[in-house]
């Protein structure tokens, strides 16, 4: 069923026009309950790394887990977005859930008993790349279950109530860590494998909510066709993809934005785990530590939180153009305002805008994607942009393992990081403004746009 299919009278971009739709209320139900699972995994996964008393890391050994981790799947990511678009969407949200459910209970066997092997890395790699695997899937399923004029409320609360779940499930980890389980292997083990239930949950309720090919992509437009074919298809499909994101303008400029935003925020996301793990840890308390990274993580999903209620009625306002320059510098001065004083309750200040200014950009990001590429590319497009996004996640916090000292406190680095994301405001308020007053903005009037792309 194609977003225009659902309805043809006028709809607006309020929360109820969304909210109507049951497709789309039960594919964010999917996204939450998997994305606490997330919440919990990682959380666990981080947790018997950073702040486990028989284990501890530096920044560069941080740096190198979080490439281990999300470069692999990044690396392929426009790859498999081939498969995105010839495959059933609801076959990938059920399957890939099936499968990480049953690789976690392995992996935190592993935890268990504090073995020092690859085996866990290596299975945790999977989980996690199914991870974006699954979440590139539901972006690309989104147009199917709302109209085309309310995609940017649809990307705002389904995104930011997944990210807030994930919070929620890290924070689910760290009160069971400190009040009934142990800061230790043991602990972390038996929150990982809690993940597992929810995975299978939320595989079941996208099994059952949907129609083999409701959530697309559409039956005209799928390739057929062995996996032999598909695998020999792939560089030519990646390559295809890209060229249809760099001739949508407007896309291409907000997908550059985002992967500046992500960059910088490597090294404040790698300066923020050093000063909890170590100017903020007062007599080496580590589950007092974590306790107090889960409260900065809490600070973060109120600002996505914060941000799906206020970045479609700004946007459709001003444009999206215009809110993402103004978050992207507003993250620069919350930075030098919140962040330099070194404060631990002034940088849930910093986390609170930094997340609030990610999940704004990401909902623009994604709705201009949905706009103005087209389903049979939907996939790869989206494929591309996770792999940006990750990529440039990873380069900034090496960026920071060089810069920063390993408690994570430099005013200069902050200062510099601050000035970068005022430069980028600046920088894609000339590219990316200039190409909206040309062309029009895709949020602020997206049937518009739409128009002029069919012409």
């Amino acid at each position: 069923m194609s977003a225009s299919t659902i309805s043809s009278r006028p709809q607006t971009h309020f929360v109820r026009a969304v909210l109507r739709q049951r497709g789309f209320r039960r594919l964010t139900s999917v996204r939450m309950i998997a994305q606490f699972g997330d919440g919990l995994f990682q959380g666990a996964l981080a947790g018997s790394v950073l702040f486990n008393p028989e284990q501890r890391a530096g920044g560069m050994a941080i740096a190198a887990g979080f490439a281990i981790l999300l470069l692999p799947y990044s690396l392929v990511g426009p790859y498999v977005g081939v498969f995105l678009d010839r495959w059933r969407r609801r076959s990938i949200v059920s399957v890939a859930n099936i499968v990480r459910a049953l690789l976690v209970l392995p992996i935190s066997l592993y935890i268990w008993g504090g073995e020092k092997s690859p085996i866990p890395f290596l299975l945790a790699l999977v989980v996690i790349g199914l991870n974006r695997f699954f979440l590139a899937g539901l972006s690309a399923a989104t147009p199917h279950v709302v109209a085309d004029s309310t995609l940017v409320t649809a990307n705002s609360f389904a995104g930011t109530l997944g990210s807030l779940s994930y919070s929620l499930g890290i924070g689910a980890g760290a009160a069971l860590i400190k009040t009934v389980l142990a800061t230790s292997f043991h602990g972390y083990a038996l929150v990982a494998a809690m993940a597992a239930v929810f995975y299978l949950l939320s595989a079941l309720v996208g099994r059952t909510s949907f129609g083999p090919d409701e959530l697309g992509p559409d039956a005209a437009s799928r390739t057929r066709g062995s996996i032999l074919a598909a695998l020999g298809e792939t560089s030519r499909g990646t390559v295809a993809g890209v060229r249809h994101l760099a001739a949508k303008r407007g896309a291409a400029y907000l997908v550059l934005a985002q992967a500046t935003f992500r960059l910088l925020y490597g090294v404040v996301l790698l300066a923020s785990l050093l000063l909890f793990r170590t100017v903020f840890n007062h007599g080496d308390d580590v589950t007092g530590s974590f306790g107090t990274i889960a409260n900065a993580f809490l600070a973060g999903g109120v600002g996505m939180l914060l941000a799906s209620f206020v970045t479609p009625p700004i946007t459709r306002r001003i444009g999206g153009w215009r809110w993402v320059a103004i978050v992207l510098a507003g993250t620069g001065l919350a930075i030098l305002g919140f962040g330099l004083p070194f404060d631990p309750v002034l940088l849930l200040g910093a986390v609170f805008v930094t997340n609030l200014a990610a999940q704004g950009i990401k909902i623009v990001t994604d709705t201009s994607l949905q706009h103005e590429c087209a389903d049979e590319y939907r996939g790869r497009v989206f494929s591309i942009n996770d792999t940006a996004f990750n990529l440039t996640l990873v380069a900034g916090m090496y960026i920071g393992a060089l810069t920063l000292p390993e408690t994570g406190r430099s005013a200069l680095v902050l200062c510099v990081i601050a000035a970068c994301y005022v430069l980028a405001a600046a920088g894609y308020a000339a590219l990316g403004g200039r190409w909206a007053r040309r062309v029009g903005d895709d949020i602020a009037a997206p049937d518009g746009l739409l128009k002029r792309q069919a012409r």
